[in-house]
């Protein structure tokens, strides 16, 4: 049988946080103080060789070794407070010496590591060092009985007496029971105080890792930009295959065949045969591709998108297994790709409804305010839907948001489940 540990009590907590977090000032004071030197003098060399040829890429060496700064600190960071801190991009260099510089000057998770050891080699080491000494100070007065009968040293006041004492405040000795205990009680009083300013620090230390060491709103822009790209392109790729697969596999083997049987229906002609059965059967082929062909053409772009959206979703909503209620109000329409993606989530949505979520009713609405186009599709099923539960909604939320988009769904065991769609309404007709 395991043990379960006993739990930490809240003093226990706030003591080991505040140990930990006195160790990270007074590591990275020192660090920073470091740093500071370092790229004030690289920085300082690289200017005074811009001249020359050894310059530049000097000082583009400097400004991005400043990375190695912001590392260290989001290291210690990581596992001396706990603070979680996301990766800035990596550096990617230009190709060759001109693209090393041009890259190196110009990157801006360096410069901004270069701007948080400025702040914290000066500001940030004159705080750590007054709280620190504070605390020490605490502590001393807070043993200060005990360093007294240990290590008391014999002074002699300005009347020739001795006085055995290790605290003197002009003329005035400490070197008595009572004073020694005033004294610790003012050092227990100040102890007391001294991890709030260490904690106060610890919190600033944070924010200011955060806004200038980890990635920054642009990066983390980028960064979502790249995956909805990634997201859409390995979206079109599957619908491609997936259209060439039909195509392939349906529309082209019905045509394949209808030609075999017009073969057999001009040989029977050609032998004086009656062909009539095979014709026939051709032509109920031929009537048949087209109608292939308009749902593999459904499936790229609907065609009754080309009358607006309020007739598309009427369409869903008429081919529905299960009674929908549609209301539709939107001021302009928008773009066609919003269009596509409103049509195909709301397509999704109708049937996860049908088929999963056993509900006997259903509400489609869309509304636009200008700038946003909000759907949302309701139903009174038994609920439980989760996004990234292998329900599909993944998918339709990876696809929101190549357009910036969201996708909420509120799904309790019970029910309803209510999904929420909004899309920005860019280039309004």
């Amino acid at each position: 049988m395991s043990k379960t540990s006993a739990p930490i009590s809240p003093l226990v907590e706030f003591l080991r946080k505040t140990w930990r977090e006195a160790a990270y000032l007074a590591v990275t004071a020192v660090g920073a103080l470091a740093g500071f030197i370092y790229l004030a003098v690289g920085l300082g060399i690289g200017l005074g060789l811009a001249v020359t040829l050894v310059g530049l890429p000097l000082l583009a060496a400097v400004v991005v070794s400043a990375r190695g700064f912001g590392y260290v600190h989001r290291s210690l960071a990581t596992s001396l407070m706990g603070a979680t801190v996301g990766e800035p991009p990596q550096f990617t260099p230009r190709p060759g010496v001109i693209g090393f510089v041009r890259s190196g000057l110009t990157d801006r998770t360096a410069w901004r590591a270069i701007m948080f050891v400025l702040i914290k080699g000066v500001v940030g080491f004159a705080a750590a060092l007054v709280a620190l000494v504070f605390a020490a100070v605490a502590l001393y007065l807070t043993i200060s009985p005990i360093l007294w009968r240990l290590l008391a040293i014999t002074k002699i006041d300005s009347t020739g007496a001795e006085r055995h004492s290790i605290i003197q405040i002009g003329n005035i000795y400490f070197d008595t029971w009572p004073q020694m205990l005033l004294v610790s009680a003012i050092g227990i009083g100040f102890l007391l105080i001294a991890p709030w300013p260490i904690r106060g620090l610890a919190a600033l230390d944070r924010a200011l890792i955060h806004a200038l060491l980890g990635p920054s709103r642009r990066d983390s822009r980028v960064e979502e930009l790249e995956l909805s790209r990634t997201a859409a392109v390995e979206n079109s790729a599957t619908r491609l295959r997936r259209v060439e697969r039909d195509l392939h596999d349906g529309t082209q083997a019905r045509i394949v065949a209808m030609a075999m049987t017009l073969g057999r229906a001009e040989e029977r002609l050609a032998a004086g045969q009656d062909p009539s059965d095979l014709v026939h059967s051709a032509h109920s082929a031929a009537k048949d591709t087209p109608v292939e062909l308009r749902e593999l053409v459904r499936g790229i772009h609907p065609p009754a998108l080309d009358l607006g959206l309020a007739p598309a979703l009427e369409t869903l909503a008429a081919r529905c297994a299960i009674p929908v209620e549609l209301t539709v109000s939107v001021e302009s329409r928008p773009s066609p790709g919003i269009e596509v993606i409103a049509y195909f989530t709301v397509a999704e949505l109708l049937t996860n409804v049908a088929r999963h979520s056993g509900a006997t009713r259903a509400w489609v609405s869309a509304t636009s305010d200008g700038g946003t186009l909000s759907v949302t599709v309701r139903d009174n099923g038994t609920g439980g839907a989760r996004v990234g539960a292998g329900s599909g909604l993944s998918g339709l939320e990876t696809r929101a948001s190549t357009v910036d988009g969201t996708l909420s769904v509120h799904s309790p065991v019970g029910g309803p489940t209510i999904a929420t769609l909004f899309l920005p309404v860019d280039g309004a007709l």
